[in-house]
């Protein structure tokens, strides 16, 4: 029986700054994924059994991440991300490096520029160098230095596999106020922030609901 441990064993030796090397590896880790619904319905169940996931997965107006495994020795963590109506984000950075695959729907990506990451960049300044869209069955794999921004359709499912953090803060870029600030991993996030964001029971059976009923699972 495959299991996750087994899965991604290939990927906590890799180089996370080896986008190439990371890309092929979650490629083999998708294609498991897309070849049946046991790991996912596995991932899900290890939600309801193990408080410590349940804990990291996070509820959001527009986004909900759901943290199907996460080992903490080598910072690979595995999620799936469910998007809600109107989802739409600022250009930014990640922490980390990351995979994604598209279960469901469809999100319009933008890939900006490489430029000096400091809070006094004017995102009036940014260059869109590539618009994607990404649909059901597409994969990409995104450097942490890498900006970007997503508009997703409403019910659209991503399965993301990120590495260790290889910085405590990434950058966020308002293009309407022109603004530009730092945000910081959850070692750094006031009780109060954490409480906010964190997904309650009733959501998480809210979401299995709708996975069930789109055929995700």
């Amino acid at each position: 029986m495959l299991t996750f441990e087994t899965l991604l064993e290939p990927l906590r030796a890799v180089d996370w700054d080896d986008v190439e090397a990371v890309d092929a590896a979650a490629r083999k880790v998708f294609g498991q994924f897309a070849g049946g619904r046991y790991l996912l319905r596995r991932g899900l169940t290890a939600i309801r059994e193990e408080p410590r996931l349940m804990a990291l997965c996070e509820h959001y107006d527009i986004l909900d991440k759901l943290v199907l495994f996460d080992d903490p020795d080598t910072g690979v963590r595995v999620r799936l991300h469910v998007f809600g109506p109107g989802y739409h984000d600022r250009p930014h950075n990640h922490r980390w490096t990351y995979a994604s695959h598209i279960l469901r729907g469809d999100y319009c990506h933008r890939i900006y520029s490489p430029v000096a990451l400091h809070s006094d960049l004017n995102p009036a300044t940014l260059d869109t160098m590539m618009v994607r869209q990404e649909q059901a069955g597409s994969s990409y794999t995104l450097h942490h230095s890498a900006i970007h921004a997503v508009v997703a359709e409403p019910g659209t499912v991503s399965i993301v596999v990120r590495g260790p953090a290889m910085t405590e803060r990434f950058l966020v870029m308002d293009n309407k106020t022109e603004e530009a600030w730092w945000q910081y991993g959850a070692a750094k996030e006031t009780p109060e922030d954490a409480c906010r964001k964190r997904m309650t029971g009733q959501r998480f059976d809210e979401l299995v609901t709708s996975l069930t009923e789109w055929n995700v699972i």
